[in-house]
């Protein structure tokens, strides 16, 4: 069972909360999966206002622990992904036996350059909570801005402000010495977040070079080829989720956009150690309708025909494998997944690799000639995912998880 909450019950969500279905890892605790209402699309929206990528998985109510009454992760003895365990399971670090999230302390290093997220509404306490969540794991202090896209402060919205939160914190705990702007936008209309993504390119192409990205979408619509402009600022490789649920969403099927898809992390529910990474069966992916298979897929044009096919690139988004994110105005620490997570943990893996690509397209041509090379990337050839579970993971590329996910800094 699923509970969709209202942003402003996010605070209070756990009290919400009564049914008992445990996750993946026997020993976690039981709990729900919560998706709030700024996830939610309806079909007003469409073409008109985005929405985010995030499910939480909140454990059930009266499930008591020593740290969860201190407001602190990890769970003592529970496997939700920490930085350190993020960066072993990519191979970002050298890697321990197991990435045990409750062991492993030793986090992805490195990052120049910029990385901008672009979120509709504002987080009041980002700096301070991006603070918090880097003294808690060891990060480096983080270099961090917020930027008005509009040149006013935009109205909070919960749901939003945890996205944000989610967005800053897994791209520092991938990238930490990079530059990070969290690009507010006035609203989640697409012509405000159109214009929020325009201010983030130049913010990024100002500093050199880095990445964009983008966790929101909406579902996809005729005439959307028309903004795909908006993604073409020299030196900048734009990222965006393809959705939490069956088919395809916009930005992330823009050509000149790398489609973010989902995982889950599989590992022992005795010991922790992870030990295989599949698709995620809720990660958005299919063929587009409106955009056309650019020429760096024209390898998989066997399997996309003439249309562009997402995801590119995945990494874990499954709730009940999912990220510690902390958000003061929603109460303090989350377990939280959704493409949403997927998206600034690839922007932050590939802006540790360095290589700066000059645009995106030239970015993804460098990951589909290196799709197959072992060494690079985790090809997921496990689980389903799409319209009634009709699409496999397989060996090579797939509609559930593109190339599969990154290994290391290589071929990116």
């Amino acid at each position: 069972m699923r509970y969709r909450i209202s942003a402003v019950a996010l605070a209070v969500a756990i009290a919400l909360v009564t049914c008992a279905s445990a996750p993946a890892q026997s020993r976690a605790p039981k709990g729900s999966v919560v998706i709030p209402l700024s996830s939610l699309e309806r079909p007003s929206d469409l073409g008109k206002r985005a929405h985010t990528n995030i499910r939480m998985f909140v454990p059930a109510k009266g499930f008591t622990n020593p740290q969860i009454a201190a407001g602190l992760p990890p769970y003592s003895g529970y496997f939700y992904e920490t930085p350190a365990s993020l960066a072993c399971v990519y191979k970002l670090v050298a890697v321990a036996a197991g990435c045990n999230p409750n062991i492993v302390t030793n986090h992805s290093a490195g990052g120049s350059k910029a990385i901008a997220i672009v979120d509709a509404y504002d987080d009041p306490n980002a700096a301070a909570d991006l603070a918090l969540f880097s003294t808690q794991f060891g990060l480096p202090a983080p270099n961090f801005q917020t930027v008005y896209a509009s040149g006013t402060q935009p109205p909070n919205d919960l749901g939003w402000e945890l996205e944000e939160s989610l967005d800053i914190e897994m791209v520092h705990a991938m990238a930490p010495r990079a530059k990070i702007y969290l690009v507010e936008a006035a609203s989640n209309y697409f012509s405000d977040l159109f214009i929020a993504v325009q201010v983030a390119s130049n913010l990024v192409a100002a500093a050199g070079g880095g990445e964009v990205t983008m966790s929101w979408g909406g579902g996809e619509f005729d005439g959307e080829a028309s903004y795909d402009s908006y993604f073409t600022t020299p030196g900048v490789v734009y990222f965006a989720s393809t959705g939490d649920g069956a088919g395809t969403i916009y930005p992330s099927t823009s050509p000149n956009v790398v489609g973010a898809g989902g995982t889950t992390l599989r590992r022992n529910p005795a010991t922790g150690s992870f030990f295989e990474e599949a698709a995620w069966v809720d990660g958005g992916g299919g063929p587009s309708p409106y955009e056309v298979r650019p020429s760096y897929q024209n390898v998989i044009s066997g399997i996309v025909g003439s249309a562009r096919g997402v995801p590119d690139l995945s990494a874990v988004a499954d709730p009940n494998t999912g990220v510690w994110v902390y958000d003061s105005g929603n109460g303090g620490w989350w377990i939280v997944g959704g493409t949403s997570a997927s998206s600034p943990i690839l922007a932050g893996i590939v802006n540790k690799t360095g290589s700066f690509a000059p645009s995106t397209n030239a970015e993804l041509t460098t990951i589909y000639n290196n799709m197959g090379v072992v060494a690079d990337f985790r090809d997921t050839a496990d689980g389903f995912c799409g319209p009634y579970m009709g699409y496999s993971a397989v060996r090579g590329w797939d509609f559930c998880t593109g190339v599969g996910s990154p290994k290391g800094t290589a071929g990116k």
